[in-house]
């Protein structure tokens, strides 16, 4: 069995714009109108999950809509069956692309959502302004450990660049033991096919191993998803350096 997640030390909020104490150059924008959440429970990133629900899934996905109505439809079934399961979504802040609609999504089944965006992307008002937590960072690498530390699932839907960047940084620190939390593809349109088909190739050719290859889940189906994710097993990946090494 995998012991249970640590709650995260949650921060007192006393107006509308607070600095975490641990890390000075974030700043946490809540609205007025809504009860502040805690963060997000997360436990160390070597201990292995707990063998249930994700509480938090971070989401990575394009800041656009991309060719075909189904990647919007599919985003948008994602971020209500989130909402459904009392999960929150965990995503970079943008109310554009299926971004926006994911998180759209959630919020109007009464779901809570937190979106982590650079300062720039701010002031270019991309950011959703609508979100029950939007915490804004200076640097992209900020984001991105951010996003890990408020999460315990990462699930890719179609996307870009960004999208694999994300992805795969989430799949190299599993691979190095940093994290042994659910890392999945949800394939819309056959999307990803081309994808898994590169992972195999990885394997055969000993670049991967299978059992890393196997921790990583594809499949177009978001019930074996859900299902794949509440009896995840943290995989076999076993510590090769130490936690200090994601810092921003």
């Amino acid at each position: 069995m995998r012991s249970e997640r640590e709650p995260k030390q949650t921060q007192t909020l006393v107006s509308p714009v607070t600095f975490l104490a641990s890390s000075p150059a974030i700043a946490l924008i809540i609205p007025v109108h809504l009860t502040p959440l805690s963060l997000i429970p997360h436990s160390s990133p070597l201990t292995p999950p707990l063998m249930t629900q994700p509480t938090a899934i971070c989401v990575y996905c394009g800041s656009s809509s991309g060719r075909h109505p189904e990647y919007a439809e599919q985003a948008a079934a994602f971020g209500t069956e989130m909402a459904r399961r009392g999960i929150a979504l965990v995503y970079g802040g943008g109310k554009v692309g299926l971004m926006g609609v994911v998180a759209d999504a959630v919020l109007a089944g009464g779901g809570k959502v937190v979106g982590v965006i650079p300062r720039q992307l701010v002031e270019l008002e991309v950011a959703h302004p609508q979100l029950s937590e939007l915490v804004v960072v200076e640097t992209m690498h900020q984001r991105k450990t951010r996003m890990y530390e408020l999460s315990d699932a990462f699930v890719a839907l179609p996307g870009g660049f960004g999208t694999m960047d994300e992805m795969f940084e989430m799949l190299t620190w599993a691979q190095l033991g940093l994290h042994r939390y659910p890392c999945a593809f949800l394939d819309v349109r056959g999307y990803y096919r081309d994808l898994r088909a590169m992972m195999e190739h990885m394997v055969a050719e000993e670049f991967v191993k299978p059992g890393q290859r196997d921790s990583v889940w594809f499949g177009d189906s978001m019930a074996a998803l859900f299902g794949w994710m509440d009896s995840y097993d943290g995989g076999d990946a076993s510590r090769v350096i130490g936690p200090a090494s994601v810092k921003a």
